[in-house]
């Protein structure tokens, strides 16, 4: 096993090789948005320092994290984050680490959304379980009118090919700038919307991750803007079309072997599978919260825009929350629909186990799966079959959250209270603007 010395040692070289110029520490907020601060590499002993002993930052001018009068923290790099960054220009290449945030006494930094996970796969660790994640983000690449408005950048749909999908050269570039990222992407493809755009890539353990989702987005937007247009992961940016999700596909293994794979029943899932889908099932509400952070999020979750709505299960069913695809053996896993690419992934990934986990611990049973087209029945049908549904607002969801002890204690009570204070004022500004559509239909009263 490599020592620590050695490690950095290995990445000194590197950063030799690369002939690098500069190097970023990379940190995210409470809401999943990159920061971070760039040092110049005069000589190989200034990086070997912030390894070694941290790099200490301003933590008050972070959303979520530190009050003015307590405001040092620490970056501390994660040596195995280590990258370039494929966007930048050459000549000055940039290399990067991804770091976790600490107290200037060394003590983890319970406000750290990394950190958050960590503590959660931790507790999947100790009985000996590797928690899985594949994320399947979708984005949109748009561009302006002649008015100046933004619109899709096409008109094209699902699995549309050139011209009618004007991404396919920039989805050929951002895949390339990815690899170089070692993504082992799996697929690309125009999704059901104008200017839609899905790029899937393979399952890993759920920090490298939750790692890559960010790293995922700050590629694309790089990019797509070096490229001239612009993207955006806002979950409904148009009225009227589908908006992007972030299906989370999980799985569990343990002994190198998915324990959500049970060849000897009738569905092929371990009773481990049903309890954990159960856990999902129970805390669904107050997940949202976390999974569909944003006000802009429940105009995704409505009824007609192939979005889930209702809280139910089903096997290739494509109208539920949950749907378990028709992959087994090493690809059993269980999808959660509701997720969509404005959540912060550290957060998201963390609350998704441990309601997972509680469903295992306490043997919750999901019930029956419903393998009807939800979308098919009205509001009224739906709850004549006993499915509740989920928030349809910010504000639910964030009072769902408050009600929910499993969730909250996944996030610590320290995020917790952080979040649930920024979203409470988020929907109190929201709530008290008056908006183009309110005047056009309201101003002649």
């Amino acid at each position: 096993m490599s020592t620590q010395d050695d490690k950095i040692d290995e990445v000194i070289k590197k950063v030799d090789e690369y002939d690098s110029k500069f190097m970023r520490f990379q940190f995210v907020d409470i809401h999943g948005t990159p920061k971070s601060l760039t040092v110049s590499l005069n000589k190989p002993d200034d990086l070997e320092s912030i390894i070694e002993n941290g790099l200490l930052f301003d933590g008050s001018s972070v959303a979520g994290f530190v009050g003015i009068n307590d405001s040092d923290l620490e970056l501390k790099p994660d040596l195995s984050t280590f990258s370039t960054l494929p966007w930048r220009p050459d000549d000055k290449k940039t290399c990067r680490f991804i770091c976790d945030v600490y107290h200037t006494d060394g003590t983890p930094f319970e406000g750290d959304p990394r950190g958050v996970l960590k503590k959660s796969l931790k507790i999947a660790e100790d009985r000996g379980y590797q928690f899985n994640m594949g994320p399947e983000p979708e984005f949109f690449l748009i561009d302006k009118d002649e008015n100046g408005n933004y619109v899709p950048a096409d008109t094209a749909e699902y699995f549309d090919v050139e011209p009618l999908d004007q991404g396919i050269d920039i989805k050929k570039e951002i895949i390339l700038g990815l690899e170089e990222l070692n993504f082992n992407i799996e697929v690309s493809h125009h999704e059901v919307a104008p200017g839609q755009q899905e790029i899937d890539f393979r399952f890993d353990d759920a920090l490298k991750t939750a790692d890559a989702v960010i790293t995922f987005k700050q590629t694309i937007k790089a990019l797509v803007d070096n490229l001239g247009y612009k993207v955006t992961f806002m979950p409904k940016p148009f009225y009227g079309i589908n908006g992007s999700g972030m299906h989370c596909n999980q799985s569990l293994f343990k002994d190198g072997k998915n324990i959500f794979y049970d060849p000897d029943t009738e569905t092929q899932l371990s009773q481990e599978a049903m309890y954990f889908i159960g856990g999902l099932l129970k805390h669904s509400k107050a997940l949202s919260a976390i999974l569909s952070p944003t006000i802009n999020s429940y105009k995704r979750l409505v009824p007609g825009y192939e979005a889930p709505c209702y809280i139910a299960y089903g096997f290739r069913n494509r109208s539920t929350l949950l749907r378990i695809p028709a992959s087994r053996g090493l690809g059993t896993r269980i999808e959660c629909r509701s997720a969509d690419p404005s959540c912060n992934p550290y957060l998201a990934f963390a609350v998704l186990l441990e309601a997972g986990l509680d469903g295992m611990d306490n043997k919750i049973e999901p019930g029956e799966p419903t393998e009807f087209n939800a979308f098919a029945l009205t509001p009224d049908e739906i709850a004549a079959k006993g499915i509740d549904t989920l928030p349809t607002s910010l504000w639910e969801a964030y009072h769902s959250l408050e009600k929910d002890e499993v969730v909250k204690n996944a996030l610590g009570d320290y995020v917790y209270n952080q979040f649930y204070n920024i979203k409470r004022a988020e929907w109190d500004e929201y709530r008290t603007q008056v908006f183009d559509y309110e005047l056009d239909k309201y101003l002649n009263i």
